[in-house]
């Protein structure tokens, strides 16, 4: 199975479980950008709660390119990112463990946001010593007739839960950092899995 899917910043499990699950995975660069998605946000389990994060983005033209999309640093975002991380997974199992690799991440200027959204993808993909073909569209097509399309199925409107493939996987509960104060939140960010279950997120995102 082949997977074309929006970039996405940390991807969720949803996402994450195709990525996985696939021979290659081709990320689409020449949509039309849409905000308010995970294009350029994901979602943390913090001692407060539910927590989202999003990378802001310059604003050129009322319709972009994905692959036009430039960040914008005149906020610090990245550094308020990291310490948000760090103050909700420092005490997780693993977070020792892959801490360097993702903090390398948020010490440099990444000037486009696909390049950046590419390099946390491989990045997840070298901890989990999981080689994975990725590649960004050279074209855009309306329909693929020959990739699994997911461009408008993982999106922050739409439940997880509605899609049958992975509704039950996914809703399975794993340990999370604040468990003691919340009950299970499902489908959140890629770091929450790591973070809390290592190298065994390869074995509860592998397809049953």
């Amino acid at each position: 199975m082949k997977t074309l899917l929006n970039t996405a910043y940390w991807p969720n499990l949803h996402y994450f479980y195709y990525v996985l699950n696939s021979e290659a995975v081709s990320i689409e660069q020449f949509e039309n950008f849409q905000r308010q998605s995970f294009r350029n946000r994901t979602q943390l389990l913090t001692a407060n709660g539910a927590l989202d994060l999003s990378i802001p983005v310059k604003k050129k033209a009322t319709k972009e390119l994905s692959k036009d999309i430039e960040i914008t640093y005149a906020e610090n975002w990245h550094i308020k990112h990291w310490r948000a991380i760090v103050s909700a997974y420092k005490n997780s199992p693993y977070f020792e463990h892959f801490e360097s690799e993702i903090e390398i991440l948020y010490t440099e200027k990444h000037e486009f946001l696909i390049s950046f959204n590419t390099l946390q993808l491989q990045c997840v993909l070298k901890i989990l010593k999981t080689q994975k073909a990725i590649s960004l569209t050279s074209i855009y097509e309306k329909e693929s007739s020959d990739l699994l399309d997911l461009r408008e199925k993982i999106h922050p409107k739409l439940n997880f839960k509605e899609d049958a493939i992975v509704a039950k996987q996914l809703s399975n509960p794993y340990y999370q950092t604040f468990e003691n104060k919340f009950e299970f939140r499902p489908n959140l960010s890629i770091l929450d899995l790591l973070f809390n279950k290592g190298l065994e997120t390869l074995d509860y995102l592998r397809a049953k």
